[in-house]
């Protein structure tokens, strides 16, 4: 057990920005601090709620508010590390962690003394003389605690701590089975047949690979994202891409310590229990009553008007793969396996591109600039390299931020290479969020990617798109300008929190923003113009494969939760079972099979809310449109109400309002179809 004396956590941070000092940080250090800090904030709830003096916004809101300072310092820190770089003693922690820290949170929302006080304020709010932004703080602590279950009798009260804390045990049980599922395979290239088809850079990466496994002068392929699916577009070999994508796919199922089909099974039954003792007929209607979407149905219509488009297209897309397959001598009956090596190859013939043509003009460096670069003209903002900031690992990268006047804006992370030590995807977090209340406290928020190494790192298209993506949610936290930290940042509705994300990839491809930093890595010479109108123009190629893969995962989600229960719940059965009945292609596997859906089952965040990327999807393929009919992607006055209204208000208003108030109106879904060229005749 770590003392106090040599414990970062119980000792003021004199890191620049105060930053977490990792290179004293052990993970020795996070038990006692943990078990401290969440002692001092009981104490906090305790005397808030004990008070006897008059409730009122200063004395009960604002001190909630204060609350927890220095346990959400130990959490974030703790929970940023277990995603990004853990390690065997990190994640014991948090297998102790979860679940109590899931009954300390229980406590005090279902706390009958702090809701007594919160209500007695709520039902005054309309005398009291509060700003719109206190309003909103009030309206959402008063909804936090009603949707915990604050006015529920004692016994259910007991159920639903009960159903949070063994939530809480499931949820790290299923992320930490499917990372050690993800860090355990490696796919051997053993000789020259195993390496047909394969370009020089997925060569060099699977190289640098087999080197950090201790297999020197081999190849290896592993279930990052960033390897396999380059490995599945061009390697010749059939058998092996068979034999990659079932392991793939079969995260999570494999039997023995990781297999995830119990934990689903139990985690989709206690969700369902526990919305049947909050009042709603299952656990879909509970979470979506907090939504831009509010019903399952409006959901439901939504990825169903989507659904035959898509999966029209996708038909279509099939048959040119088949097409071509036949003419090579392949089987016509193109298996998942085979999609995406085929479908390059049709890209290729249709749009004369090659991924290894494409791949040295996008260079990690110069992707990291232009999103930069596309900030500082939207907003005002700079970015400045700071290699006295610690990191957490040698691939970590810190940068400044400043507002245009230079004064500081907050800290940015960039860590973006695959490494066995994270999960796979790529998420934006934060270190410390951004408030106001007692004094200005600015932002830490870090992006973290699965990049393959090289040197110089050259990502995809699509991985250039990811890094816009994140960045994208990295400005929503940065920008964040709120006095209460509960709103602020990223801190808005699921299905609202894409869109400036999503909005971002936009800017990608803009001409002008390509033409500057789409440079050869070599040569230094910018992509020929005829090459950017060719990959531009093929911007919606495969993508009926691509919805029809987002789609049913989404699809499945929602159905698994508008289960009324889940009794003897079968996930790889059930997941079958819709897939049948949306009619889902046999050449196409969900994007996230239920087993390793780490989006829904490594915690309740987005549980029933997968669909929330094509609903924020809905409303940035209109925002976008607010800056072509202003003629500029940059025009400053639509960048101007974009920060007021959304990269910079947390949830300071509802996400409708919040919208209606940048564009004017609310949009429809043909914009999404136009914008995924799903509106149409196929390309």
């Amino acid at each position: 057990m770590a003392s106090h004396d040599s414990n970062p956590f119980f000792a003021d941070w004199t890191t620049p920005f105060e930053a977490p000092p990792f290179d004293a940080i052990r993970p020795e250090h996070f038990e006692p601090a943990f078990a401290a800090s969440l002692a001092s904030h009981r104490e906090a709830m305790d005397a808030i709620a004990s008070d006897t003096g008059p409730a009122d916004f200063a004395t009960v809101i604002e001190p909630l508010e204060r609350a927890g300072r220095d346990l959400g310092r130990v959490a974030m820190t703790f929970f940023n590390l277990t995603g990004a770089d853990t390690n065997d003693a990190l994640q014991a922690i948090e297998r102790d962690m979860a679940p109590k820290l899931a009954k300390h949170w229980s406590a005090i929302m279902l706390d009958g003394r702090l809701f007594a006080r919160v209500a007695a304020i709520f039902a005054r709010r309309d005398e009291l003389d509060l700003t719109p932004e206190q309003r909103r703080v009030l309206e959402r602590t008063h909804l936090g605690f009603v949707r915990a279950g604050a006015q529920l009798p004692q016994e259910k009260k007991d159920r639903l701590a009960a159903i949070s804390e063994r939530l809480a045990t499931l949820g790290t049980a299923f992320s930490q089975n499917v990372l050690a599922d993800e860090k355990s395979y490696t796919l051997v290239l053993e000789g020259p047949d195993d390496l047909a088809g394969l370009p020089d850079m997925l060569l060099a990466a699977a190289a640098r690979t087999a080197a950090e496994r201790g297999l020197e002068g081999r190849h290896v392929i592993t279930l990052s994202r960033s390897s396999i699916e380059p490995f599945l577009t061009f390697s010749e070999r059939r058998d092996l891409r068979e034999r990659a994508f079932k392991a793939w796919i079969a995260r999570g199922e494999g039997g023995g310590a990781t297999d995830n089909r119990t934990v689903i099974a139990e985690m989709v039954a206690l969700r369902a229990e526990r919305a049947r003792l909050l009042g709603y007929d299952t656990f879909a209607h509970f979470k979506l009553d907090d939504a831009m979407a509010k019903t399952p149905d409006a959901v439901s219509e939504l990825l169903e008007g989507v659904w035959e488009p898509a999966r029209a297209r996708a038909g279509q897309e099939r048959d040119a793969l088949a097409a071509l397959a036949r003419a090579e001598g392949a089987p016509a009956d193109i298996a998942p396996w085979d999609w995406r090596h085929y479908a390059e190859k049709v890209r290729r013939a249709r749009h004369r591109l090659d991924e290894a043509e494409i791949k040295p003009y996008f260079q990690l460096e110069r992707m990291i600039e232009a999103a930069f670069e596309v900030a500082t003209r939207l907003f005002g903002i700079t970015f400045h390299p700071r290699a006295d900031v610690p990191v957490y690992h040698p691939d970590v990268r810190a940068w400044e931020v400043r507002r245009a006047d230079g004064s500081h804006l907050g800290l940015f992370l960039g860590d973006y290479f695959a490494r066995p030590s994270k999960r796979s995807g790529a998420w934006m977090s934060a270190y410390r969020g951004q408030r106001r209340l007692d004094g200005e406290v600015r932002p830490i928020i870090v992006n973290v990617m699965n990049f393959s190494k090289g040197d110089p790192a050259l990502l995809s298209f699509d991985d250039a798109r990811t890094l816009f993506h994140e960045f994208g949610h990295a400005l929503h936290g940065l920008l964040s300008d709120v006095t209460y930290p509960s709103i602020a940042g990223t801190s808005v509705a699921r299905d609202f929190v894409e869109l400036p994300s999503q909005l971002y990839e936009h800017w990608l491809e803009v001409p002008e923003v390509l033409e500057r930093f789409a440079v050869h890595h070599k040569t230094g010479e910018p992509m020929p113009r005829d090459l950017l109108d060719r990959l531009l123009a093929a911007r919606n190629f495969n993508q009926g494969f691509a919805t029809v893969e987002y789609l049913s995962s989404a699809i499945v989600d929602l159905d698994l939760h508008l289960l009324p229960s889940a009794d003897n719940l079968d996930p790889l059965a059930f997941e079958r079972e819709t897939l049948a009945r949306i009619d889902m292609p046999d050449e196409i596997v969900m994007r996230h099979r239920t087993p390793h859906f780490t989006h829904v089952f490594s915690g309740d965040g987005y549980a029933a809310g997968y669909y929330s990327y094509l609903w924020s999807e809905v409303l940035d393929a209109d925002a976008f449109k607010a800056f072509e009919e202003a003629g500029d992607p940059f025009d400053p006055g639509t960048a101007r109400r974009l920060h007021d209204h959304i990269y910079s208000a947390g949830n300071r208003q509802d996400p409708a309002e919040a919208y209606m108030a940048f564009r004017g109106r609310m949009p429809t879904v043909q914009a999404l179809l136009e914008k995924r060229g799903l509106a149409g005749e196929a390309v």
